[in-house]
């Protein structure tokens, strides 16, 4: 199974709850990702292209699983951070 995501992370909680309200509200995931992550893949919008298990910290991982194609999580803490994350595809 490989699994394929953007995210937006940031540091602080209150952060990601805007961001995720600004989504609701119809913002573009790339746009508010190259404004606000602190994550070098901002730079492409957020995309962290496919990746497998084992590959990405395991609340990332779980919360990926989770979610439906095309969907928006609500803000995943990891020791990293909070993330916002759009799964973009999945394949066996």
């Amino acid at each position: 199974m490989e699994w394929k995501a953007s995210h937006i992370l940031v540091k602080d909680r209150a952060l990601a709850a805007e961001i995720k309200r600004q989504l609701s509200q119809g913002a573009r995931f790339e746009d508010l990702a190259r404004q606000y992550s602190t994550c070098p893949s901002k730079g492409k919008g957020g995309d962290l292209g496919w990746f497998g298990p084992g590959q990405m910290v395991g609340a990332f991982e779980d919360a990926v699983k989770r979610m439906s194609n095309g969907s928006i999580s609500n803000p995943v803490s990891t020791q990293f951070g909070y993330h916002i994350i759009k799964k973009t595809g999945q394949k066996d």
